[in-house]
């Protein structure tokens, strides 16, 4: 294979790898915090207010959130579950419950085409983090 050719290739395969990690990157959630407000009534413990925006084909790991969790659709379709429940598919205005000892094990947009927009409300412990690694 003559050197061009060898250059033109790597440069094919790398502009490839670059396109699947912008692919991958794309396919993230992002969150976005609204409000975090101490408990007055319940020491130790605040609520947390964030909008979670599912691109198409957006996939969360399987996490936990040692909270309440309060999720609201506003936009598009989404898939959940928690270990032990049962996998739901809720579109706009539909809600879902996660509580302290759940682990979410599914967490997705169901569409692979549209986004998908959620509201969540935590009631949770002061200073720990929304989302958990499982155990």
């Amino acid at each position: 294979m003559s050197n061009s050719r060898v250059v033109i290739t790597s440069l094919v395969l790398a502009i490839s790898a670059l396109s699947t990690l912008s692919a991958v990157a794309a396919e993230e959630a992002s969150v976005i915090a609204l409000m975090q407000k101490d408990v007055i009534e319940v020491p130790g413990r605040e609520l947390s207010m964030i909008t979670v925006n599912y691109p198409p084909g957006a996939v969360d790991p399987i996490h936990r959130h040692d909270a309440h969790a309060l999720v609201y659709v506003l936009e598009g379709s989404i898939i959940m579950q928690v270990r032990g429940g049962k996998q739901v598919t809720l579109t706009p205005g539909q809600t879902f419950y996660e509580g302290p000892n759940d682990v979410h094990t599914v967490g997705r947009n169901a569409s692979k085409t549209k986004p998908a927009k959620f509201l969540v409300i935590l009631l949770k412990k002061k200073g720990v983090d929304v989302v958990l690694p499982a155990q």
